[in-house]
């Protein structure tokens, strides 16, 4: 309320309020209610820990675009089986619990806290660390049955670390994989030894392992903010090997405000020109694990990305390109594929209504033949209005569609804006959603979310390698009075700051 002459009048909230869910928060992980509001075109969480007060943080940057994409979302589907009860709620009891709405697309195995890098960013943690943990055969086994179980036939796993490609069965874990009829294998690399040692790099190729390589931009700066080494060279050597051998590669870009954000139309140019490349994935730096000092309203977000791609590639990209996918909460994660013949593109939303299609496309290494057959039916006679208008958009940027769809797997490009979940912007809603699994040596399959904000990560790494594992906390501007820093890099606040957490249920994460 305000007074105007002594007279008492009623005035409009600053924000317009969109849901109460839960999340956590930040210090001590503690579940608490959360709310979700538009304030100055812009999507803001907003809760408070009793213990640690009030947190906000930047959720959406384009509140109009973020509630556009509700409308893409749809009935998630069961997995086989289900691996732990429910006792204590979201986000307690991953997983995957019977609450969870969604079966796990893409499937996640670490197999080493080790890496040949030290990045200050890392939401894993990981690096030239002597207190980490490899798992053995045995437990990629047990582990892959378990997603088997799950699944059936899943469709992706990807190994990642730490550094995959330096655990030393690493190409077994991959046959493995295979043998169990999952459909695609992927590593999660950084590239290195890709670039400095051929015959392993033929290895993979034998294999028939794709890459999710990083690859941030062409800045030494880039490089050094992110990994703390100037690997430009690295990274194109890697790629000119996978292409020489056959190795298909989707470039991964962590993208972190003030870094490289005005890099990311020159990451898509250069992969849609390079023949190993498929398809780019960019991510705004998840907060969880170690990475630089944030300011939690500052975050860069999906609209970010989407935004800084159609002013950067004004030629071949506008935001209307990129369609959520259903399969997790859409607004998670939106994505355009497009056909590419040399150094030309076209999103293939302008070309057949790609909404008819997402399950088609969603945690795919290659479209789905469906995709190719509704573009064939562009040539048919039953084509529907607006076909030509397609087609010579096709002509215009010099694609030969007929021919593209005769090796769609060669012409198709994917760019995807992914943006992961931290204990800022940690939401139940989406994470109930979520179908981007880790799978633990014990046979849980724990959304990607939760396990990297909720303590699952700590618990893990303690479980396998015998040492306790400080909870980590965001390295955010607020919090800078309480932070110290961890062995590994990452941050956490003392014991006595964080007195919530037995409430919390540091016994409770998992089962």
């Amino acid at each position: 309320m305000s007074t105007t002459e002594g007279e008492t009048v009623r005035v409009d909230r600053d924000e317009v309020f969109l849901e109460l869910t839960r999340s956590i928060c930040p210090v001590c992980k503690r579940v608490v209610d959360a709310e979700v509001n538009v304030r100055d075109g812009k999507v803001v969480m907003r809760k408070r820990c009793p213990d640690h007060g009030p947190f906000e943080a930047l959720v959406y940057s384009d509140a109009d675009l973020y509630l556009s994409t509700i409308r893409f979302n749809k009935p998630g589907t069961l997995p086989l089986e289900f691996q732990t009860e429910v006792r204590d709620g979201c986000p307690l009891d991953c997983g995957l619990c019977p609450e969870h709405k969604q079966h796990a697309c893409l499937g996640v195995i670490e197999v080493n806290t080790a890496c040949n890098l030290d990045c200050p960013i890392c939401f894993a943690d990981s690096g030239h660390q002597p207190d980490g943990y490899s798992l053995t055969r045995e437990h990629v086994a047990a582990m892959l049955d378990a997603f088997v179980a799950a699944e059936g036939e899943p469709e992706v796993v990807q190994f990642s670390g730490g550094e995959p490609t330096i655990h030393p069965d690493i190409i077994e874990f991959v046959e493995m994989a295979y043998a169990r009829g999952i459909t695609h294998v992927m590593l999660n690399t950084n590239g290195i030894r890709l670039a400095r040692d051929r015959r392993f790099a033929q290895e993979v190729a034998r294999v028939g392992a794709h890459l999710y390589f990083q690859f941030d931009g062409f800045d030494e700066s880039t490089h050094r903010a992110i990994r703390g080494r100037d690997l430009r060279a690295d990274k194109l050597r890697a790629l000119d090997h996978c292409a020489e051998l056959g190795i298909g590669a989707m470039l991964v870009a962590a993208v972190e405000r003030g870094v490289n954000e005005h890099e990311l139309g020159a990451i898509v140019r250069f992969g849609v020109e390079h023949p190993a490349v498929m398809g780019v994935v960019f991510q705004p730096v998840t907060h969880a694990g170690r990475h630089v000092e944030f300011d939690p309203m500052q975050r860069l977000t999906n609209a970010d990305v989407m935004h800084a791609l159609a002013a950067q590639l004004p030629d071949w990209l506008a935001v209307s390109d990129f369609v959520p996918v259903p399969c997790c909460f859409p607004t998670c994660r939106s994505m355009c594929y497009g056909l590419v013949d040399g150094s030309s593109f076209i999103p293939i939303a302008r070309l057949v209504d790609v909404e008819e299609y997402l399950d088609y496309a969603a945690n795919r290494v290659v479209p789905d033949l469906e995709i190719r057959h509704a573009l064939e039916k562009m040539f048919s006679a039953s084509a529907t209005p607006g076909v030509e208008q397609a087609l010579l958009a096709c002509e215009s940027c010099g694609i030969d569609l007929p021919k593209a769809l005769e090796a769609i797997e060669r012409h198709a490009f994917m760019i995807v804006a992914q943006d992961f979940q931290d204990p800022y912007t940690l939401n139940v809603r989406q994470l109930m959603k979520c179908c981007v699994e880790q799978i633990t040596p014990d046979g849980r399959l724990i959304p990607f979310c939760a396990y990297n904000s909720v303590g699952y990560r700590e618990q893990v790494r303690a479980a396998m390698s015998g040492v306790e594992v400080p909870t980590l906390v965001p390295n955010a501007t607020p919090l800078q009075p309480l932070l110290e820093l961890t062995r590994y890099g990452s941050k956490t606040v003392p014991v006595a700051d964080r007195s919530a957490r037995s409430s919390a249920g540091k016994g409770k994460v998992g089962r």
